[in-house]
């Protein structure tokens, strides 16, 4: 498993490096990016947060935008971003929109020909980017968690209620809680797993709540109450009321003012990291 440094910077007293490798999962070039707190080696390996960006974004996007970086440094905790779709595959119409194909991979692996020849982003983000990290880098896999924004909370919730055992724990910003009721789930959905609504349920974080999957630890979840996307593609209700007849433990806090950016993920991002630390450090 070799890697590629395209580049690494001083930062908040660690370091921030952007890689590339050849993927077994996509059967493409993947590119991600890693911040190391100060301290971090082999005889001190530290915690490790994945971090899913949304539509649109890359392996950039979280870590330059969202002010996480600062916060990851005080707590002694690593973060890792992956990209958000496969890159290059060559599928007709995978540039054509916002939300299908290139850049909205959807953290899922499609079945549906031909987006199942590389849209695996579920393998990727699920087992070979901890694997490769891990080995590459001073990360514990014992105290790994995941959070992501739009797409990417989506991405979270599903892996982390999939696999609580790898994913000890979970948070989101703006999440698509419901994705097989919504827009942009449908048009994903559709497209990479096919018409059979039966087999969205394992990749909607509401029907697996319903379905009896459960996270032992709280879930946070933080959604601005001006999103522009919050009645028609976010529903966070759909995860609450989902929750509460589970008996899963979430915390989902509404913010007035606040809309689906970069600026919102911003201003509460330090409660995040937080959450994540508590958990992930006992």
């Amino acid at each position: 498993m070799t890697i590629t440094t395209r580049s690494e910077h001083a930062c908040c007293g660690g370091r921030v490096g952007f890689y590339s490798h050849m993927s077994a999962s996509l059967g493409l070039e993947a590119r991600f990016a890693v911040f190391l707190p100060g301290g971090a080696s082999d005889v001190a390996r530290v915690p490790v947060i994945h971090v899913l960006a949304g539509l649109t974004c890359t392996e950039e996007t979280f870590l330059i935008k969202a002010n996480a970086i600062r916060f990851a440094a005080e707590t002694g905790i690593a973060l890792v971003a992956t990209d958000t779709s496969p890159r290059g595959a060559g599928v007709a119409g995978e540039d054509e929109s916002y939300d299908f194909g290139s850049g909205a991979g959807f953290y899922l692996d499609a079945t549906q020909a031909p987006w199942n020849a590389h849209y695996r982003m579920g393998s990727y983000v699920g087992t070979e980017l901890p694997a490769l990290t891990e080995a590459h880098f001073p990360l514990d896999g014992a105290r790994r968690g995941i959070m992501g924004h739009s797409m990417g909370g989506h991405g979270a919730l599903v892996h982390a209620l999939r696999a609580p055992d790898r994913w000890k724990s979970v948070s989101a910003f703006a999440p698509i809680v419901h994705p097989a009721g919504v827009p942009w789930g449908e048009k994903a959905f559709s497209g990479y797993l096919g018409p059979d609504r039966a087999s969205w349920a394992s990749h909607d974080a509401t029907l697996l709540l319903r379905a009896g999957h459960r996270h032992p630890t709280t879930i946070l979840v933080d959604q601005g109450k001006a999103d522009q996307f919050l009645a028609e593609q976010l529903q966070p209700q759909h995860l609450e009321d989902a929750a509460k007849a589970a008996g899963q433990e979430l915390t989902l806090r509404r913010h007035p003012g606040y809309d689906h950016s970069y600026w919102f993920i911003q201003s509460f991002i330090q409660d995040h990291l937080a959450h994540h630390a508590a958990i992930l450090r006992g």
